[in-house]
């Protein structure tokens, strides 16, 4: 496993859609591996392919630091299928260092997708899963957090 490189707010991959992922090969898993020591190893609890320079939608995801719920998440080809109720707190981004901000997002998700073997399934996660879940998927499609701030928080 490796560290990869986060890009930040101003690189243009940030705001272009991901490509969906065909191969769940070896490469697919090596990426999945990088990206979550990448993400840990900037105490982060969600981490999306483009952050590290590449075009797929594969997400990892890891709350278990700050919460109850979680351990290692992977999402491959994620979409979000249902969500209710609401949460307002702060939001920050491992492309966005050092900056927070107040952003509204469903308190419950639903997300279906698929395995780092290509299996498909359903995950519903509450409060910070779900926020995390909305952050990762939204960069997928080009967006990043900085769009839903209602505030910033020094």
């Amino acid at each position: 496993m490796a560290i990869r490189e986060i890009r930040l707010k101003d690189d243009e991959i940030l705001t272009k859609k991901c490509k969906v992922v065909k191969n769940f090969d070896e490469k697919l898993h090596i990426l999945l591996d990088d990206m979550y020591e990448t993400m840990k190893s900037k105490d982060g609890v969600g981490l999306a392919a483009p952050q590290v320079g590449i075009l797929k939608r594969a997400v990892v995801i890891d709350v278990s630091d700050v919460t109850e719920e979680g351990g290692r998440i992977e999402l491959i080809n994620p979409e979000i299928v249902e969500t209710s109720g609401e949460q307002t707190g702060s939001e920050g981004c491992l492309s966005v260092p050092g900056v927070f901000g107040e952003v509204t997002r469903p308190n419950k998700v639903t997300v279906k997708a698929q395995d780092r073997n290509g299996k498909w399934f359903k995950l519903t996660g509450e409060g910070l899963l779900a926020r995390a879940i909305c952050h990762e998927v939204e960069h997928l499609d080009g967006h990043l957090f900085l769009e839903h701030v209602t505030k910033f928080i020094d």
